[in-house]
């Protein structure tokens, strides 16, 4: 059984910053890549930031220069610092990861955690 758990979103001002975390728990023998989403109401699912476990991350155009997503390795974790938030930044974000477990390797997904940017 392997879970996923978010931390760290909330209520911040336009101009802001945020720290998420996302944390791998279980019966994992490997974390290959590791991805941020982020889902408004009413839009589509839209991927945000990934860290490949072995390649150069990339981000949305529309992130590019404000968020920077890194992982710890040795505690199965991800993380996204954003900064300088925008109202259009409001989402639940959700974290993705591909683990292996035994012999398989499944994409697994966190709950969400809640970000909302509003003055």
């Amino acid at each position: 059984q392997v879970q996923l758990v978010e931390s760290g979103g909330g209520l911040v001002q336009p101009g802001g910053s945020l720290r998420l975390s996302c944390a791998a728990s279980g019966n994992i023998h490997s974390i290959y890549t590791m991805t941020w989403y982020r889902q408004a109401p009413g839009k589509q699912r839209e991927l945000v930031a990934v860290s490949p476990s072995g390649g150069s991350t990339k981000y949305a155009d529309s992130v590019k220069g404000r968020f920077t997503i890194s992982r710890d390795n040795a505690k199965n974790s991800v993380f996204l610092q954003m900064n300088s938030l925008k109202p259009e930044d409001t989402a639940v974000y959700l974290c993705n990861a591909d683990i292996r477990s035994g012999l398989w390797t499944n994409a697994y997904w966190g709950q969400g955690t809640q970000v909302t940017v509003s003055s």
